[in-house]
Order: C-alpha cells, then sequence, then structure tokens
C-alpha cells in the first residue's frame, strides 16, 4: 500500500512538473515516421552549472528506446510495449544523475518505433517520445534535433508471423552516419491521444547480462551459404552481436536462432549490410534460442572475427533452490526454470518466439513457478498482468487475453475463469498478501462473472466466448469442464468479497456453487463424471478437476483413480491438474510414474533447454518448444510433495507437510516474508526433516503418515504435528 500511494504522489508531482517544464511529444520531421518499423535519432545537447545527486527523467515512447548520455548507454530497451488498458501508454522513470557531470552534456535517444499491432502491443499508430528531467531544467521539445535513420530498415520475407509486433530488422551499415538533424516536431502533450495518460512502468528496466563472445562451428547450406553456428548456454532472451571485416562491402549477413520458426511460423530473425572495413554491430531487437546462426554468401570474402550476444531479461534472480534423488526429476525442474524465464519479459507470455502473448491459462500455471523460484521482484510481473487482464474488461463484463493487444479480442472462457479463480488472482494473494490489489480487481471479477448463467437445471451454461477452447487435444467434455472452472472461481469470489467488505455477494456465490455441485453430481455414472451429449473417451481432465474443485465426493475418488490410470487426454497445460489431483489424493506414486512417462521425452531431449508445448516437438499442429505451462509439475512438487504452502497471505503462516514419494528432497522457497528451507530423507531406518523459518512467520509441519517408534524434534519428544517459530529445525522419526 504505501509502495502504491508513493507511486501515485510521484505520479501526480511529474504530472505538474511536466506541465511546467512544457515536455511535449516530439517526433522527427519526416513524412514516413509513421510508417511501419521505423528509427528514429534524437539528440540534445545541454549544461550543468554542477554535477547532480538525483536527476530523474521520466520517458514515455512508442515503442522502445535506447538512451546514451555522454556517450555512455544508459538504458537498453526502455519502454514497455503499450497497453495498461485500451487507451493509455507506459512510462519509465530513470536516473540519469550517474551519467551527468558539471558543464556540456549530451544525450542521444534512439526511438524503434514497431507501428504494427500485435498479440502483446496496441499501437498508437503514432511514432514519437516525450522526455521531462525536471530536477535539471530538460524537457522534449523542437529544440531537441531528430532524424529518421535510413540504415535501419525491414528485411525480406519471410516476415514475422502475424501476432508479433516486432519487425525483422535490417541494417545497411553503408548509411549509418547520416547527417540530417533538424528540429523535432512537436505532436502532443503529457495525458494527448492518441497515446493517452501515462502510467509508471511497473515493473524494473531489463537486467542486462553484458556481451558474451560464444564459439561456432562453420558449414554449408544447399544455396551456397556459409553458417556459422554457435550453441548457446541454454534458450535465452539476447541480441546478436557480430564482428566482420569486409574489404569491399555490401554483402548482407543473416542473424537467425534455431527458433526461427516458432515451431509453425516464421519469428524474429535480422539482417545487416556490411560497410567496407572492419565493423561491430548488435542487432537490437531481442530474438530467442539455443543456437544463434551467422549466414552469408560463402563467395563474399568476408571475415567474422567474432560471434556474440547480450543476454537481457527481466531483472529477478533465481533465488529458490530444489534438488532431489530423482535425477528425471532433476533434470526437470532445470528445464522448467528456463522455460519460465524465456517467458518473462514486458509480460509473461506462452512462448518468446512464435507470438510473445500473455493468455492467462499459461500465466496460472506460471505464477506458481514464479513463486516458488523467483526473487520477490518477479511479483510485479504478476501484479502487472492481473492489472491489465481487468483493466481492459469491456463494457459488457467480459474480459479476455492476451492483453495488452491491439489485434486479439476473442474471449476463452475456461481460461478467464481460471483467472479469477484460486489458481490466479487469489494465488496471487495467498502468496503476497497483496489486499490492495485484490480490492482493485474484485469489481470486476464481480461484474465477469455476473455474465454466467445456469441452465435450467442449474448447471454453468456453456458459454462460447470468442474462442471456446479448453485445452489442446482430444476428448474435452467442454460443458462439464467450464462448470469445474466456474465452481472453483465463485469460491475465489467469495474469499475476496469477505476480505474486501463485499460480503453481500456471498449469498448468491453460495446459492449458484450449490446448484452447480447438485447439478454436476447428476451427471456421476458410477465411474467417472459425463455430460450426456459429450462422445468422446471420458476427459481426465474433468475427473481431475472435480476433485480440485471440490466437486466430486470422497467416495468417488477411486473410481476417479482407477480411471485416470488409463485416460491421458489432457495437453502438458491442464496435465499439470491432473497431477495435482493425483498427489492431492495419496496417489503420489502413480502420479510420478504418468509423470515421467509423459513428459519423460522432452525431459530427456537434448537439443533444447526448454519444455515444449505440446508432448513432442511440434506437437498440436506445430506448437513452440519453449512453452512454461509444461512446468506445472514444479508447483505440485513444492506444494504437495515437499508439501510447502502458506495458509495465511504473505505466508505469515504457512504449512510444511511432505509427501515422501520420492527419498531425498530439498526445497528453498523465497518468499515475500523470507527464505523458507526444508528437506527430507526417508530410508528404512527413519524420516528426518530439516526446516527453516523466517522471523516473523510460523509453520505448521506435520510429518508423514507412517509408523513410527519415535517422533523428536531437536533431540526432544514431539508430536505428528508441531508449531515452529523462527529457527532451523530437525525432526527425526524412527522406524
Amino acid at each position: 500500500m504505501k509502495r502504491t500511494i508513493a507511486l501515485l504522489a510521484l505520479s501526480l508531482i511529474f504530472i505538474s512538473s511536466v506541465q511546467a517544464q512544457e515536455a511535449n511529444w516530439i517526433t522527427a520531421d519526416d513524412s514516413t515516421c509513421n510508417e511501419r518499423n521505423v528509427w528514429i535519432e534524437f539528440r540534445k545537447d545541454f549544461d550543468l552549472k554542477k554535477k547532480v545527486k538525483k536527476a530523474e527523467a521520466r520517458i514515455a515512447a512508442d515503442s522502445k528506446y535506447w538512451l546514451w548520455i555522454n556517450g555512455e548507454m544508459a538504458v537498453f530497451e526502455g519502454g514497455l510495449k503499450r497497453g495498461p488498458n485500451r487507451n493509455d501508454s507506459y512510462y519509465d522513470i530513470i536516473d540519469l544523475a550517474p551519467y551527468l557531470k558539471k558543464g556540456k552534456n549530451d544525450i542521444r535517444l534512439l526511438l524503434w518505433y514497431f507501428g504494427k499491432s500485435g498479440f502483446s502491443h496496441n499501437s498508437s499508430g503514432k511514432s514519437g517520445i516525450i522526455f521531462d528531467a525536471p530536477g535539471i531544467g530538460l524537457a522534449s521539445d523542437r529544440t531537441w534535433l531528430s532524424q529518421r535513420l535510413d540504415a535501419f530498415q525491414t528485411a525480406d520475407k519471410p516476415k514475422p508471423n502475424y501476432r508479433l509486433s516486432e519487425a525483422n530488422i535490417r541494417y545497411d551499415a553503408r548509411l549509418e552516419g547520416q547527417d540530417r538533424l533538424k528540429p523535432s516536431v512537436e505532436i502532443g502533450r503529457w495525458g494527448d491521444q492518441p497515446w493517452g495518460d501515462l502510467v509508471l512502468r511497473p515493473i524494473p528496466q531489463w537486467k542486462d547480462y553484458g556481451i558474451v563472445e560464444v564459439a561456432f562451428t562453420e558449414t554449408s547450406d544447399d544455396q551456397g551459404n556459409k553458417v556459422l553456428a554457435a550453441r548457446l548456454p541454454y534458450n535465452t532472451q539476447m541480441t546478436p552481436v557480430i564482428d566482420v571485416t569486409d574489404a569491399a562491402g555490401g554483402t548482407l549477413i543473416r542473424m537467425e536462432t534455431d527458433h526461427i520458426m516458432g515451431g509453425s511460423e516464421p519469428c524474429i530473425r535480422a539482417e545487416y549490410i556490411t560497410k567496407e572495413g572492419r565493423q561491430k554491430y548488435e542487432s537490437l531487437g531481442w530474438m530467442n534460442g539455443d543456437e544463434l546462426r551467422i549466414i552469408y554468401p560463402a563467395e563474399s570474402g568476408i571475415v567474422i572475427n567474432s560471434v556474440g550476444y547480450r543476454e537481457t531479461g527481466y531483472d529477478c534472480e533465481f533465488e529458490g533452490r530444489f534438488t532431489c534423488s530423482d535425477e528425471t526429476i532433476n533434470r526437470f525442474w532445470g528445464k522448467a526454470m528456463r522455460t519460465l524465464y524465456v517467458n518473462m519479459r514486458d509480460t509473461y507470455f506462452d512462448c518468446p518466439d512464435r507470438e510473445r502473448a500473455q493468455w492467462w491459462g499459461d500465466v496460472t500455471v506460471l505464477i506458481g513457478q514464479s513463486f516458488y523460484q523467483l526473487s520477490p521482484n518477479a511479483n510485479a510481473l504478476v501484479r502487472k498482468a492481473i492489472h491489465e487482464l481487468v483493466d481492459w474488461q469491456r463494457a459488457d463484463g467480459t474480459i479476455y487475453s492476451p492483453v495488452p493487444s491491439g489485434t486479439w479480442k476473442n474471449e476463452l472462457p475456461a481460461q478467464m475463469l481460471s483467472s479469477v479463480g484460486p489458481y490466479g488472482f487469489w494465488y496471487y494473494y495467498m502468496h503476497t498478501g497483496d489486499k490492495e490489489t485484490m480490492e482493485y480487481v474484485y469489481p470486476a471479477v464481480r461484474k465477469y462473472l455476473s455474465v454466467w448463467t445456469l441452465d435450467e437445471d442449474g448447471l454453468t451454461v456453456g458459454r462460447k466466448g470468442g474462442w471456446s477452447w479448453g485445452d489442446w487435444g482430444t476428448n474435452i467434455d467442454l460443458r462439464l469442464l467450464l462448470a469445474a472452472w466456474h465452481y472453483l472461481a465463485l469460491q475465489a469470489a467469495t474469499d475476496m468479497a469477505e476480505l474486501t467488505g463485499n460480503e453481500a455477494d456471498i449469498p448468491e456465490y453460495t446459492r449458484i456453487r450449490e446448484s452447480i455441485y447438485k447439478a454436476f453430481n447428476t451427471h456421476w455414472n458410477g465411474y467417472a463424471y459425463r455430460y450426456p451429449s459429450y462422445q468422446g473417451a471420458t476427459d481426465d481432465r474433468v475427473q481431475a478437476m472435480a476433485i480440485l474443485s471440490g466437486l466430486a465426493d470422497e467416495d468417488k475418488h477411486e473410481q476417479i483413480f482407477q480411471l485416470l490410470k488409463t485416460q491421458k487426454h489432457a495437453s502438458p497445460y491442464m496435465e499439470k491438474y491432473v497431477l495435482e489431483a493425483l498427489v492431492k489424493k495419496g496417489h503420489g506414486d502413480f502420479a510420478i510414474e504418468r509423470f515421467k512417462k509423459r513428459f519423460g521425452p522432452m525431459i530427456a531431449d537434448n537439443l533444447h533447454t526448454t519444455l515444449f508445448e505440446g508432448w513432442e516437438e511440434g506437437g498440436y499442429g506445430g506448437g513452440s518448444t519453449n512453452h512454461a505451462w509444461s512446468g506445472g509439475m514444479l508447483t505440485v512438487i513444492a506444494e504437495n510433495i515437499c508439501g510447502v504452502r502458506p495458509t495465511v497471505p504473505g505466508w505469515k503462516e504457512f504449512e510444511i507437510c511432505p509427501y515422501p514419494v520420492i527419498s531425498e528432497c530439498s526445497i528453498t522457497i523465497p518468499s515475500v516474508a523470507g527464505m523458507i528451507s526444508s528437506s527430507f530423507k526417508d530410508n528404512e531406518e527413519a524420516f528426518v526433516m530439516n526446516v527453516s523459518i523466517p522471523k516473523g512467520t510460523t509453520a505448521t509441519v506435520v510429518v508423514p503418515q507412517q509408523e513410527y517408534s519415535s517422533i523428536t524434534l531437536g533431540g526432544k519428544p514431539a508430536g505428528r504435528q508441531m508449531t515452529l517459530k523462527e529457527g532451523e529445525y530437525e525432526i527425526v522419526c524412527r522406524k
């Protein structure tokens, strides 16, 4: 709450300062500046009477910018893809002081205007940048010099597929160094259309890991080109860097990765046309992959002196730790973490190559992994995703994703129900204690749930939305799947209503839940849940969700377990919920067996450091090979096998209830309340636990339900359940 108030105050200060300083949106004096893939350089010289300790600048752009001060890079790829809501844009705050000096200073800004909407960007339709540094009396206006840079061009076909806003950049080094700088054109003020009101960037600037050179091997393709292939340490977001010598100039060099097709459709790549002599070039539009490829005509005679890349990404740390006695699970965990991180930047996204889109079905799986392994500053990306989802809500109450987007408008009802439920918004609250966000989103949740109705039998009506998608794959009993998600969403809404002082809404939520429960259970046929008009094989997803939602009573669990031994229709997305249901109901051994069989091929794959969208490379019509929804088992292991989960929001109270289907396991969780550690070893003689409880928290520790001759805590007799405060403890259960 304090941080939000401070940011709001800062925004208000900025608005008044911008008005006082008369900062303007500016662009180059060029009629082509609103075309697709435009690059504009801005320059400003100014004097300072003394060196300053702080000089905050507020910068907004459509679409991205790079900032140099006195020749030193201050920001690498500033700005966020546009769209806190349909009308507005984000702005950054950058402290310029470390780069400034007494006397003459110069600023250089490079603007990249996408000129195209996509699945993660809502183009304003107009290139521009606005800059205000009131502490040093500097604001963007017509005195800033600017020019469109002809060296930046658009590469030939194939173009990136329609989902992406970014173009493939071609840079012609023969045209660099142009000097057509002219006074900029003032095109608007703070808050003006088409950029709208400016919202303070809610996430950190990117972490820059620096430029690293890589070794490469040389081969040829069937078109007579040399291909230099550089294996990267892992699938990463990176910008390629080449050092090349060309005696004559004019050679076209292609830069791409092994993810150029993103499973099935063209993605981001780059081109460079050499000038005469030795030169070094970094293509600023990030791409991703496990392998970087540099391709050029064999007869060109150029020399590639070195190949490198700059990794950038979301600024958080891999503070969590996990290891166990099962190497397959360890390998999975590492791949899951790599897949998660390569799917975090401006937003969470489904894949970093083909779409870069914030589908909320994916987000509900990704955030569980984030909370258990990434430092708490990753939580800001979850909060941003939540705010964007509700701030793009339509007047009719529907919500949809991916947003921000200027090209997608279809609701996926099952994904939207999952987003507002216990696996989405409420999950965020339990892990952060951020009541303010729940107060902000609750009216939107209530409005969205009002869109859902019941049929004459009392069951959730099967809304199609814009795309009646429940999962990839076949045999989807969608009507009952929607009912289960609806039932869960109503439970989360009930909790939100109680938290936010809207108790008057609870009776209606309760009435609807009771109706769904009664109607849902009329579709139990003695061994499984099936909707009468559904014709496919029995859906494993529905059975799992019936357990997780509480729609299935205990007397049905054994029949469902027997069915889950044979029915395997869920994609890696919904398989997370199947495995969670199995573990929660005491079938952890089978859950591990099923997990290894289904995920085994992608875990064992040595070509990719990330997990696939489908069960195999190219599955489900060309799915990507870096889909973080396939990492959902990470959360199941953390919550239900290591057994560590919050019971009070913000981890003030939590439980550690290990389920030793793995003989040895150790986890460290970077919770908002501090680092939590738990490990266990289970052998023939004893079950031994070691736990570390952070200051100001309380843990309820429950040892597994086995026969023990004694249970001791720190060498003293103890019961099966114990309440522990701050400290480190050893629990020994002798068999």
